[in-house]
């Protein structure tokens, strides 16, 4: 793109932007580079990325029309950091390793997933729990996702079954 088609780009772009922008800090560019404008404390930042194994717990239930098929009651998985177990993921969910920090969330949204593969997630953390490694995230991404779905009917309410699933649990923090 030239120069001159970019400046006014730019300009315009600045013009849409209005008066939120001018509160928010510069971080000036190397020479012939872009201006850019944001918050810092905004930005999410990676933490720690951790690999989960483990299983997607299912309930067979009894849906609307009275058709019995298997409901996602529970994760159960290890969490694994360079071949060794350093926490577990279930219910909540919750996240807890053994530095003694723990999260818990809430599903902002998904995308993806396969017939045989649980969709990707981002989840915005709900609560803290002691101090370490994940005190101070705020949102954990699940991706690449492997396994886990379980669809179709069941015979017995009640009856359990699991699906063996992996992912990677992406921690962030803003800032």
């Amino acid at each position: 793109m030239s120069t001159k088609l970019a400046v006014p780009c730019l300009m315009l772009l600045a013009a849409m932007i209005g008066p939120a922008a001018a509160a928010e800090t510069a971080v000036d560019a190397p020479r012939g580079g872009i201006r850019l404008v944001g918050n810092p404390d905004t930005i999410e930042r990676p933490v720690v990325t951790l690999n989960a194994q483990g299983a997607q717990v299912y309930e067979c239930k009894a849906t609307a029309d009275g058709k019995l098929a298997w409901s996602f009651r529970e994760p159960i998985a290890t969490l694994i950091e360079n071949g060794k177990t350093v926490g577990r993921h279930y219910a909540g969910p919750n996240w807890e390793l053994q530095d003694g920090s723990a999260v818990t969330a809430k599903v902002l949204g998904s995308t993806g997933g396969t017939e045989s593969d649980i969709p990707w997630l981002k989840l915005e953390v709900t609560a803290h729990r002691g101090n370490g490694t994940l005190s101070e995230v705020t949102t954990v991404q699940r991706i690449n996702t492997h396994g886990g779905k379980l669809d179709g009917a069941c015979d017995k309410a009640g009856e359990f079954k699991s699906a063996p699933y992996s992912a990677e649990y992406v921690f962030l923090k803003k800032g």
